[in-house]
């Protein structure tokens, strides 16, 4: 997910705007130094970037303690369309003081909707066989897929693509920005089917791309729903943040937090004259949504299409302003409009027969205001090498976890 205009129909624009431009041009730098040679300056507990170990990266983050002090834990899933319970993170050192606890919000479960059943509720354990190693808490009776007989695509965003975690230059246009662990692969690799994984996503991609050709800063990505057929066995994709031009938004929302860093400034910008602009383009995105599920159930018929929900990238209490400088009464509506945008996948994804995966719940707690130990989304400045507000190699893992359970399901 790159910084864009925001608006329906509207012309997207790519070039990264404001106080991200300098973090994703240092993450940039980092993954071209790093990338490319498969290294990771990961921390002690971080999974490895290196192509070699990419099941045991699945494997760790269904593993990984929740942070101290922490209410979610990796691996939780609710049940019901219930938020993941407990203390909620403390605001971080140099929040705005008076910044009590916010709205808990709720966020849509896990639905297996081409099964009509719900996913496993609070164990959440690794589907047994599933590539995962033994020891990692998978149940003995677990059924669903845990091999495939045909191609893995991969569609979506830079949420997909893996947006500047290690680059893999064989994988072209390279303005897609796709990389060597993101969830696609960490899957894939976990379902022992690497070698027929077609990813199509592209960093910055919004619906239109799906049916038109995206231009990237290098090279031309053709319509992401192109490289569907009627053999694939699993189609993955993460969409819908792009059209909201969710980065631009925290890109405003920053700017305007000097100006008031006790209030809600950014609320106050995008919810002015009676309706909330950010609401209003999350339902407005329902139905283009229900669309491209249904022509990409057409399009691989015998396919298993999985919908890959947001990890929650907001603390659930306060927030670590001047750090990342986002208000605490922004941070809580922020959050707000992201599990929006989950409810709005979720349903779109039943309403189809498509299978949604819930990455929110499970990353509770790995907010972008936690440690680096811990973290699933970086922040404004990366500690590990991904994007700005995307997930880092320890979030692709854990977004990858949830997949393989949700198949096994």
């Amino acid at each position: 997910m790159r910084v864009q205009r925001w608006g329906m129909g509207g012309t997207r624009a790519t070039a990264p705007g404001g106080r991200i431009t300098a973090a994703i041009l240092l993450a940039g730098l980092l993954a071209a130094v790093l990338g490319t040679a498969g290294c990771s300056p990961a921390g002690a507990g971080q999974p490895s970037s290196k192509p070699g170990a990419l099941a045991a990266n699945v494997a760790a983050a269904s593993q990984t303690p929740p942070a101290a002090g922490t209410g979610g834990a990796a691996g939780a899933v609710t049940s019901a369309g219930t938020a993941a319970s407990g203390p909620a993170s403390s605001p971080a050192p140099g929040a705005p003081a008076g910044s009590g606890p916010s709205t808990s919000t709720t966020s849509p479960t896990s639905t297996n909707a081409a099964a009509g059943a719900a996913s496993p509720t609070g164990k959440a354990a690794s589907p047994a066989g599933a590539g995962l190693p033994p020891g990692s808490g998978a149940p003995a009776d677990a059924t669903g897929i845990t091999s495939l007989s045909g191609p893995v695509v991969a569609l979506g965003d830079s949420y997909t693509s893996g947006d500047l975690l290690p680059l893999s230059l064989s994988s072209t246009p390279l303005g897609c920005l796709r990389s060597m662990v993101d969830y696609a692969q960490l899957v894939a690799k976990a379902l022992h089917d690497s070698g027929h994984l077609v990813n199509a996503s592209c960093s910055s991609a919004g619906v239109a791309d799906m049916t038109s050709a995206q231009h990237t800063s290098a090279g031309q990505n053709p319509p992401q729903l192109s490289s569907l057929s009627g053999d694939d066995a699993l189609v993955m994709l993460t969409l819908g943040g792009d059209d909201l031009g969710f980065l631009n938004v925290l890109d405003k929302c920053m700017a305007l937090s000097w100006k008031d860093p006790f209030g809600s400034p950014c609320q106050k910008y995008y919810d002015s004259g009676g309706t909330d602009k950010l609401a209003a383009l999350v339902a407005a995105e329902g139905s283009p949504m229900a669309t491209v599920l249904r022509e990409i159930h057409a399009k691989a018929p015998s396919a298993r299409v999985v919908l890959v929900g947001y990890p929650d990238l907001f603390p659930q209490r306060g927030g670590c302003w001047p750090v990342v400088p986002i208000t605490s009464g922004d941070i809580s509506y922020l959050r707000g409009i992201e599990v929006k945008l989950n409810a709005m996948l979720a349903a779109e994804a039943k309403a189809t027969g498509t299978t949604f995966v819930d990455t929110y719940d499970p990353t509770i707690g790995h907010d972008f205001c936690t440690s680096a130990k811990v973290r699933d989304v970086e922040g404004l400045i990366p500690v590990t090498l991904t994007a700005p507000f995307h997930p880092n190699a320890r979030g692709q893992a854990a977004m990858a976890t949830q997949i393989l359970r949700a198949l096994a399901a």
